[in-house]
């Protein structure tokens, strides 16, 4: 069920539905969210329940500013304050040390749980409605709107594919960044970037004024994190990346049976397929519409898609890391 989330009255109900233990589908800034009450722990099961995601696999709670992320962290580091007052709200999710007595289910059973300020107007609404409803949800969980592992929805008719007219969806438009947050861990000595998104290691280091660190660098054991499987974000099609080069090379073995492959590519290339889409020379453009693209292609029944590389330059880092994850199935 598809609600115009421009309307007070879908706004009101996507609350009630939340605050009776339901699940209820919200636009972000980023991608659409699947969602449910993060303090109630049996609503948040319906949320792995509905993705088929493993429980111990945590969510992201999402707060409607920065002063209500105490309800669920048990302090908030000072390079995590930083972090807030610069990109919140916004396309960043911090890692925090979970409160024991609330959001064991959405933090996967761990003592940390991560916490986003989304920027959406329509995920903004209904977060406040939300905290005000009675009885109230100070922060609601929610991964992408998709089935575990698949492609994130990039819009409500893309939720509505997955789950069916049973689940309550706010539709407030396409998603105008595309991908999911960058996510930041701060329970540690320094902050570790666990997932990168649109913001880049430089911008975020730059805020938080001192090194950000990746994962592979640090010797400890960090903690689990949303999207960081190394096979996630993928298509039925299996996704391979090639620079254009080989690319090219590949459309010229195929020739005509090439016309079962689609492709994404920035380069000019010959090719006989129906099912080709330029890449844009504008990371924050091939962001937006990248997971639009991967679902056109699997409307369109190919088994396979071909992607060209993206650029190894820090503004596209975020794009690189979902079309890896997409291409490792």
């Amino acid at each position: 069920m598809i609600l115009d989330g421009r309307h007070d009255s879908s706004i009101a109900e996507a609350a009630r539905v939340l605050a009776a233990g339901g699940l209820v589908a919200f636009p972000t800034e980023t991608v659409y969210g699947l969602g449910a009450d993060a303090g109630n722990d049996a609503a948040v099961a319906g949320i792995f329940a509905a993705k088929g995601r493993p429980s111990d696999h945590p969510l992201i709670v999402h707060v409607p500013d920065a002063a209500a992320a105490r309800r669920f962290a048990a302090s908030i580091p000072p390079v995590a304050q930083r972090l807030m007052d610069a990109f919140w709200p916004g396309p960043l999710t911090l890692i925090l040390p979970r409160l024991h007595a609330v959001g064991r289910a959405a933090a996967g059973g761990q003592d940390t749980i991560g916490l986003r300020c989304p920027a959406h107007p329509v995920a903004h609404a209904l977060l406040l409605a939300a905290a005000q409803g009675s009885p109230p949800v100070f922060g609601v969980a929610a991964p992408s709107a998709n089935r575990f592992g698949r492609v994130s929805p990039t819009t409500a008719a893309h939720v509505a594919s997955e789950f069916g007219d049973g689940l309550p969806v706010l539709d407030g438009g396409p998603t105008r960044v595309g991908i999911e947050s960058a996510i930041v861990d701060c329970t540690r000595a320094v902050p570790v970037l666990l997932r990168p998104g649109t913001l880049t290691r430089a911008q975020i280091e730059a805020a938080c004024g001192e090194r950000v660190w990746l994962p592979e660098e640090r010797s400890e054991a960090g903690p689990r994190a949303s999207g960081t499987l190394a096979s996630h974000y993928a298509p039925n099609a299996r996704v391979r990346l090639m620079d254009a080069k080989a690319l090219q090379t590949a459309l010229d073995v195929l020739g005509p049976d090439a016309a079962a492959v689609a492709v994404y590519a920035r380069s000019p290339l010959r090719t006989r397929t129906p099912h080709y889409r330029r890449m844009p020379d504008d990371a924050a453009e091939t962001a937006r519409q990248l997971f639009a693209v991967l679902r056109d292609f699997d409307d369109a029944g190919v088994r396979l898609i071909w992607v060209e590389t993206p650029p190894d330059a820090p503004e596209w880092e975020g794009v690189r890391d979902r079309l890896r994850r997409a291409a490792a199935t």
